[in-house]
């Protein structure tokens, strides 16, 4: 019987298990397909605080991986692949750890959310060197230098305006003759002398420098099928996140896009289940905010135990 097992080990998820390693819970953290979550496939991490020349993606995410560690945190490179809830007071929860049932007093789901990515050639080696999911994350490494945006709903239209502050110009490209954003977003997009439409084209191909990093998108109008070159820094790919929630779907409550629901914090509808970072956040989707509710999870954690001892 596991005091406490948490579900990834993203910065919401190795936060959780630092705090919940200090309160004496000694947790099981596991580890999940993508170890360390999307910071993994991060060069340089500008916007945490505490590191005032940036640090890498990777080494964060070690860094939070060894805090928790010291602490008596314990890791496991395993994939959780089935959940059934239990009532939180005499009745555990079960989870299926490689093909085997472990059972919970409480569950911490910071599995996360993985951007959707376009499926191209050279996709996963240029993640990082010119290729990214996060305006946020990344727009500032890209000043006065021309981008492009991949998508057509109010995230791309958000990413593009988000991006004339740094580009000299935001190429928003799309598949169809219109945006399928709302038409507020749309307006304002297309209203912006920065960002120019680039309508009816499919990505087709990344095109690298000798250095690795990216030199243009190669694109297919689809009226005609000719292929362009749009020389640009990066591409910010936009077209959405799926939340990695499947082994909890229809046991814990989540909205039609399968982000879990937290009620009051980070609790959820099941007595003892708590969400924390992209799994549950739609909005922010930053390793600060990540970090912060994992710090909330644990908090609810050790209240709910002491409330049931």
């Amino acid at each position: 019987m596991e005091n406490v097992i948490i579900v990834g080990t993203g910065c919401a998820g190795l936060t959780a298990a630092i705090y919940t390693a200090r309160a004496n819970l000694s947790p099981l953290v596991l580890e999940g397909k993508e170890p360390g979550g999307q910071l993994t496939t991060t060069t340089l991490v500008e916007n945490f605080p505490g590191f005032p020349e940036g640090i890498d993606g990777p080494d964060l995410i070690t860094n939070m991986k060894k805090q928790a560690e010291k602490f008596g945190a314990r890791f496991q490179y395993s994939y959780l692949s089935d959940f059934e809830p239990g009532n939180g007071h005499d009745l555990p929860h079960r989870v299926k750890i490689d093909d085997e049932w472990v059972e919970a007093k409480t569950l911490i789901v910071a599995s996360g959310a993985s951007a959707r990515w376009l499926g191209l050639p050279n996709e996963s080696k240029l993640v990082g060197h010119g290729l990214t999911s996060c305006a946020t994350c990344d727009g500032a490494f890209y000043r006065n230098v021309p981008v492009a945006v991949v998508g057509g709903g109010d995230s791309a239209c958000e990413e593009a305006l988000f991006l004339t502050r740094f580009a000299s110009k935001v190429y928003l490209v799309h598949r169809r003759d219109t945006l399928r954003a709302s038409k507020i977003m749309a307006d304002r997009a297309l209203a912006h002398p920065k960002i120019e439409p680039v309508w009816n084209s499919i990505p087709v191909e990344y095109l690298a420098d000798a250095q690795g990093e990216m030199r243009a998108l190669k694109i297919r109008h689809a009226d005609t099928g000719t292929e362009s070159e749009l020389e640009v820094a990066c591409v910010f790919v936009a077209i959405g996140h799926t939340p990695n929630t499947k082994p909890f779907l229809g046991k814990l409550p989540t909205d039609e896009a399968g982000y879990l629901l937290q009620t009051k914090g980070t609790t959820t509808e099941v007595p003892g289940v708590f969400a924390a970072g992209d799994v549950a956040d739609t909005v922010y989707r930053q390793a600060i905010t990540a970090a912060g509710q994992g710090c909330a999870a644990a908090m609810d954690v050790e209240r709910f135990l002491a409330d049931q001892e």
